[in-house]
């Protein structure tokens, strides 16, 4: 079994936020568009005027209702593909004995600087995922929290873990403390996983580039238009990235982190795919 201590994850030093790292390539979600419905009215004899009236009331009310509709699923909608709780992924709201999601997606080139012969290296990915942990709006986690058996399959996690020890490392370490079973767990994560779309800008990377933490959140943003900033962390370590978080709820919607803080550098560095 291999284990990430959290020093692994930078250059020559250790991250500030807590964990360490593993991969997964992240397909953008799709865009929900609102459409406005026509109504086809049958109306009695009337005068003409009336008849205008009536029909300009009732088009103008429809018209309403569907642009107030339209806005409140765009605002609730996480920019991916994320399922409401009761549909296809039932799991996702029943996670008991913390606040919410935190979701690690580690900056896989600078975890492959220290660590060329790691599984997830020979893909030459750009963001991988590290793990989805439970944690409390205090500050605090859950940790190690049963004996509970990990997947029983876990060759079908394979696309998030390539390496099985770093699967059964999340399983026991923070997927026991989520209230779910192994395999309800790991496809909350793969759910959560692709409800991210990476900006281009980061996924297409072919030399290095520095910018100011607070750009590559707004980065975030634009290409995931339900994430507000608070929900957004970055993780960085000797001004190198290691990681973008996101908080999420039970349900896999974007929260805010509360004392989760992103990277203080001014401008952090980030490296392409060896």
């Amino acid at each position: 079994m291999q284990f990430f201590a959290k020093a692994a994850n930078v250059r020559m030093g250790v991250i500030p936020s807590e964990r360490s790292l593993e991969r997964f390539s992240v397909r953008g979600g799709e865009r929900r568009i609102c459409f406005r419905s026509r109504l086809s009215i049958k109306m009695k004899e009337a005068p003409a005027i009336l008849r205008f009236m009536k029909s300009a009331a009732i088009l103008a009310l429809v018209t309403l209702l569907s642009l107030v509709a339209c806005k409140s699923r765009q605002e609730s909608a996480f920019s991916g593909t994320v399922p409401s709780p009761s549909s296809s992924n039932p799991y996702a709201a029943t996670g008991t004995g913390f606040d919410y999601y935190l979701l690690n997606l580690s900056w896989s080139p600078e975890f492959c600087y220290s660590h060329p012969t790691a599984a997830e290296c020979a893909s030459h990915s750009t963001f991988v995922l590290h793990g989805i942990w439970p944690e409390n709006k205090d500050g605090t986690y859950p940790e190690n929290c049963s004996n509970a058996p990990g997947p029983s399959d876990p060759s079908r996690f394979s696309d998030l873990y390539l390496d099985p020890g770093l699967l059964e490392h999340e399983w026991r370490t923070h997927g026991t403390c989520s209230g779910l079973g192994a395999d309800a767990f790991f496809s909350t994560a793969r759910t959560a996983v692709h409800s991210i779309t990476i900006p281009a800008q980061l996924n297409n990377l072919s030399t290095q580039i520095s910018m100011p933490p607070g750009e590559i959140v707004s980065l975030f943003m634009r290409s995931n238009p339900a994430i507000p900033r608070e929900s957004i962390a970055i993780s960085c370590g000797h001004n190198y990235l290691t990681a973008v978080e996101f908080c999420l709820d039970k349900s896999l919607h974007p929260v805010a982190c509360g004392p989760i803080r992103s990277c203080r550098a001014n401008t952090v560095r980030i490296p392409p795919p060896r």
